[in-house]
């Protein structure tokens, strides 16, 4: 991956213009884009700069893997059908039906292998023979509808014959191979090999006491930049490390004693009963209890894109599959290692990283200024050589150094070895090899942080996305709302119940068509423990309707247990409506559905009276309902309708088409309709605020009335008008209509969508994006998977969030609260700006170094900065500075400015005002010191070898001070106060005051290392005076305007030419990235 004199062709082209080489889309790139770039960069440590970048070639190695172990999956089935065709077909019929031998294993009637072999080859025959799925529960001590007992002692035995739901993962890097990654860099090498010939020489020409010091002393600085930098490496890995193992650790439902309870992943045993629906991932290997239009979606392990339906005659499921449609139960049979998925993630686990635009545009900038850096570089070498042998440098006493002719081959080489090395970390420090990994250092601590701001990020650009966002597309239910439903208002036989739970106004037979209606729609559950509190678990409205029902007097297991479920249509948020055929008794079944209070009542031709008498669908009758609902959606309340179709046990499929049974859903009698109150998040409205404040657009994307919707957009501020119309606020099927251009339009002064399908988002997200929005958009179900995957930063939600949301997003919302997303907008704004800072500090420093070494080399034959202390600076500027700066939390400042723009270039107007400013005050001083500095610091009567030194340390010390100083500066580019909120960022204070601490050491104490002298405390005061100016200098400076356009485009207004070209590579790049997005 080193570059090539071509690359660094490519790269100067780039970085000149529009930077084209490296820019990439934040999601998706294709892979000849992530190479292209790699090609591009100037790199002297191609293990350190591509650590935390996608490993190409291990993404290779990972999908080959996958292959093999999918084809032995494949292999070994096909093998065992083979196997059992033949024994059917050639052994006689009553050998086939022996019972396989079956070894106990620690207290169970089943081994681990036993249990492994039958789920893996998927082996039908050996579970009829087992005595089907009830004799393996029977063997596994197992009670499928209670599930396991649950105590730990129970646990522990199951883990201890089966094992535990874990895989071995790859140890972590250790710290030592940290170390040898920053050892590969080229430059340091090269110091290294220096600093030995050097040594070498020094003790041949000197002896051991005093040759020493100039090679140990280049050897022990590279070593320490060696140390630091590894140290930094190897604390950001482990924050990826422990971030990576956050994500695995999917929280899920069991059945245990009884009871719905959620647990870890990795705390599931053999045995368990885990619910499934629609979204969830298989957790590990087992077979189908019961389900209803149960499928799963298999490609994950299988590679093919198929949707399996499971049953009875099919009830083996792999781990790591997701639930496609329906809801069911299963029993586990394996897991961990056992399972393929578990072979397949310890084979792949780690985790090989991805590289973020801004983290590519970085390589871009430090390949440009490493071209720069290396030219002067090479240039400095060259003159310091040429005046070396022409006897144009002279020794601190004025002798020239070289002397033809009566100069030894030593002395030479240890001459040329000084100057090379001084040329070489010059290299160094031009090249800003830490300025791509200060991207990954400020994403790793802000991750970090996120975390406990209840945001778990999957996707690293997404950190940085999240600052450049427009716009946001939330949910209302859950985001928007606390998701603590009640039902607070009923309207059943054709009144409106008071209070909400009053049966008395209901004859028994509706009541309990109600009741019976209530307990088998449903995907939830109740435990009810002898004289305890019922406990209900499911999705919230589930919750809130099966609560209701046990106001209503339901006893939700009897209720389920006197009728048997033929039939179920699961709920679908296209359709908004679930249903369920129920068995009553001899030939009477009842097809039950609810849903979208407006959807079900277009569906009903009748309705049922209190006393149970059934009435014909009347418009008056039909306006009352309509009346009602729209009363409770004025009222924020979520109406759901109750109706139901009874028929006869000949009008359903007999059980082998049952499966292809559409459930009818017209003709219906309507039952009733319930209000569900589900009250505004506090502080939502304050949250909406600062988002208008930061130049976000915050709109409302549900499926919920569009009345409903509106009441609950004024609550929380998105709306502020309730007269106001399309398209400002407008139905999901209205939009989808429009054709594209009219979408594009009307998408821009939406603000509420209701009714909305997830098609219908995916749809807005689209039109939100072709109008030049960086688009944010939440979701937590199955269907909000391509809507998710399509914005510029998916959210799913952490708490009712499926599975399969949860891997199309970018970012998990874990509290589900809209509080914490605008909590993620800050350290998206956060990422850049700390970036930003760390840039104009190292620029400012590699502007300043250069210019001071090229020109005292040129004018003197000397540098003033020797190879040890420009290593320290570059210590300074690129590790600690990183640290320092890159780690700045952020503040409310930042939700003041507007958003940044994806196009906007990294150095703005302001950050080259403030950096030339500092560079040049930095340069006019030291090089006024270089030239006159024994006039300048009154060092005339000295000797002329020890004024030499001390005017060289001076330069020395007042330069690393300029740093001190501008690293203040530098917190806050675009604001005056550079002191605020500086006592709350611990580590930049410590940071601060561990290199002022060193250089104190440095000049004081290790003069002989660092080839400096003590310094009088009169000239420490001069130089922290030098350097204390650029405070004053700041704060003035920061008063100048600067023009809003960005300097390279009034550059390219000069050049018409070369901005036509640019536009063109624009276009061509942008056709080029949507073809491969399609």
């Amino acid at each position: 991956m080193e570059s090539s004199s071509s690359g660094s062709a490519k790269a100067r082209q780039g970085s000149g213009g529009g930077a084209d080489t490296f820019d990439i889309p934040g999601k998706g790139a294709p892979i000849e884009r992530l190479k292209r770039w790699r090609q591009a960069a100037l790199v002297l440590n191609a293990s350190r700069r591509f650590r935390y970048t996608l490993d190409l070639k291990k993404e290779e190695q990972k999908e080959e893997v996958k292959r093999k172990i999918r084809a032995q999956a494949h292999v070994i089935r096909a093998a065992y059908r083979f196997k059992e065709a033949a024994r059917v077909n050639v052994q006689p019929k009553e050998t086939t039906d022996a019972a396989p031998h079956v070894d106990g294993a620690l207290g169970f009637g089943i081994k681990e292998e036993q249990l492994t072999a039958l789920t893996r080859d998927h082996n039908y025959s050996a579970l009829q023979q087992y005595g089907g799925i009830s004799g393996v529960a029977n063997m596994l001590k197992t009670d499928t509808e209670k599930g396991t007992g649950g105590d730990d002692q129970d646990l522990k035995a199951r883990q201890n014959a089966f094992g535990s739901n874990t895989y071995p993962r790859k140890k972590g890097r250790s710290f030592l191979s940290f170390v040898w990654d920053a050892c590969k860099d080229l430059t340091l090498i090269i110091l290294m090999v220096a600093a030995a010939v050097s040594l070498a020489l020094g003790i041949a020409t000197e002896g051991i006491k005093e040759g020493w010091y100039d090679g140990a002393s280049i050897g022990f600085a590279v070593l320490l930049v060696v140390f630091v930098t590894a140290t930094t490496d190897y604390k950001q890995s482990l924050q990826f490390q422990n971030l990576n193992e956050e994500k695995q650790n999917i929280s899920l439902e069991v059945v245990r004693g009884g009871r719905r309870i959620k647990v870890s992943i990795y705390d599931l045993v053999v045995g368990d009963v885990v619910p499934l629906k629609i979204g969830d991932q298989v957790p590990a290997d087992g077979i189908l209890i019961s389900g209803h239009s149960f499928s799963i979606d298999e490609s994950s392990m299988t590679g093919e894109s198929k949707i399996v339906n499971k049953d009875q005659k099919s009830p083996f499921m792999m781990s790591g599959c997701k639930v496609a449609d329906g809801y069911g139960t299963m029993l586990v049979t394996a897991v961990g290692i056992n399972t393929e998925w578990g072979l397949l993630m310890a084979s792949i686990s780690e985790d090989s990283g991805e590289e973020t635009p801004l983290q590519v545009r970085l390589n871009g900038v430090a390949t440009f200024i490493g071209i720069i850096g290396l030219t002067v570089a090479v240039l400095v070498l060259v003159v310091l050589v040429a005046r070396y042998f022409t006897g144009h440098t002279y020794n601190p006493d004025g002798s020239p150094q070289y002397v033809k002719g009566k100069m030894g081959v030593g002395a030479t080489i240890k001459g040329i070895v000084k100057i090379f090395t001084v040329a070489v970390t010059i290299v160094v420090v031009a090249v800003p090899e830490g300025l791509p990994l200060a991207v990954t250092l400020t994403l790793a601590f802000s991750m970090r942080k996120m975390m406990r701001d209840k945001a778990l990020v999957r996707r690293l650009s997404a950190c940085e996305t999240m600052g450049s966002a427009t716009t946001i597309c939330s949910d209302k239910t859950g985001t928007l709302t606390l998701n603590q439903m009640t039902v607070t208002e009923a309207y059943f036989g054709g009144k409106k119940m008071v209070p909400a739970d009053n049966t008395e106004m209901l004859s028994a037979s509706v009541s309990t068509m109600i009741i019976e209606g209530i307990a088998q729609n449903t995907s939830g559950s109740i435990f009810e423990p002898e004289g305890g509190q019922a406990e209900v678990t499911g999705s919230p409205t589930e919750k809130a309707i099966l609560s209701w029902g046990l106001q209503l007097g339901m006893k939700f297991n009897e209720t389920r247990s006197k009728s048997s479920i033929l039939q179920v249509f699961p709920f679908n948020s296209e359709k908004k409506r679930g249903g369920v055929a129920v068995h009553v008794g001899d030939s009477e079944v009842h097809i039950y559905w609810k849903g979208a209070a407006e959807l079900i009542l277009e569906s009903c031709t009748d309705w049922l009276d209190a006393d149970g008498s059934k009435h014909s669908m009347t418009p008056e009758k039909v306006g009352e309902f309509k009346k009602f609902i729209e009363d409770m959606a004025v009222a924020s309340l979520r109406c759901v309708a109750f109706a139901y179709r009874p028929c006869e046990m000949s009008d359903v499929p007999n059980e082998d088409q049952r499966a292809e049974w559409i459930l009818p859903e017209d003709n219906l009698i309507m039952l009733g309709i319930v209000g569900i109150k589900d009250p505004c998040r506090p502080g939502v409205q304050d949250s909406i605020r600062l988002c208008t404040a930061a130049g976000i657009k915050v709109r409302m994307v549900t499926g919920d009335n569009l009345q409903t919707a509106r009441a609950i957009a004024l609550e929380c501020g998105i709306l502020d008008d309730p007269n106001v119309l399309e398209p400002v606020i407008i139905e999901g099927k209205t939009f989808r209509a429009l054709s594209d251009s009219e979408r594009e339009e009307a998408a821009e002064k939406i603000c509420v969508m209701g009714r909305s399908s997830p098609n219908d988002k995916l749809l807005f997200v689209k039109a939100l994006r072709n109008r030049g929005h960086v688009v944010a958009v939440t979701g937590d179900g199955t269907n909000d998977a391509p809507a998710l995957h399509e914005a510029d930063i998916g959210l799913s939600m952490g708490i009712q969030g499926t599975e399969v949301a949860k891997e199309s997003s970018d970012i998990i919302i874990l509290d589900d609260n809209f509080a914490s997303i605008v909590r993620v907008v800050r350290w998206g704004r956060s990422v850049y700006a700390n970036i930003q800072k760390f840039i104009q500090f190292q620029l400012t420093v590699n502007v300043a170094a250069l210019i001071i070494n090229v020109v005292s080399a040129v004018s003197s034959g000397e540098v003033p900065l020797n190879a040890v202390q420009l290593l320290w600076v570059n210590l300074i500027m690129d590790t600690l500075g990183a640290l320092a700066l890159a780690t700045e939390p952020p503040n409310n400042h930042l939700m003041q400015r507007p958003p940044v723009g994806r196009r906007e270039p990294l150095i703005t107007n302001i950050m080259w005002r403030n950096l030339l400013i500092m560079a040049f005050y930095q340069v006019a001083v030291l090089l006024a010191l270089n030239f006159d500095g024994q006039n300048l610091l009154r060092l005339k009567h000295d000797n002329h070898a020890h004024a030499d030194k001390v005017k060289n340390t001076f330069i020395f010390n007042t330069f690393v001070l300029c740093q001190v100083f501008n690293e203040f500066n530098a917190r806050k580019p675009d604001e005056l106060n550079v002191f605020k909120g500086i006592t709350g960022n611990h580590l930049f204070m410590g940071i601060i005051a561990i290199t002022v601490v060193l250089q104190v050491l440095i000049i004081e104490f290790l003069g002989k290392f660092t080839s400096t002298v003590r310094l009088s405390w009169q000239l420490w005061l001069v130089s922290i005076g030098l350097a204390f100016i650029s405070w004053p200098l700041a704060l003035l400076g920061k008063l100048i305007p600067v023009p809003d356009r960005p300097f390279s485009e009034l550059f390219a207004c000069c050049f018409p030419e070369k901005k036509q070209d640019d536009d063109v590579k624009e276009k061509e790049k942008e056709g080029s990235a949507k073809h491969s997005e399609v």
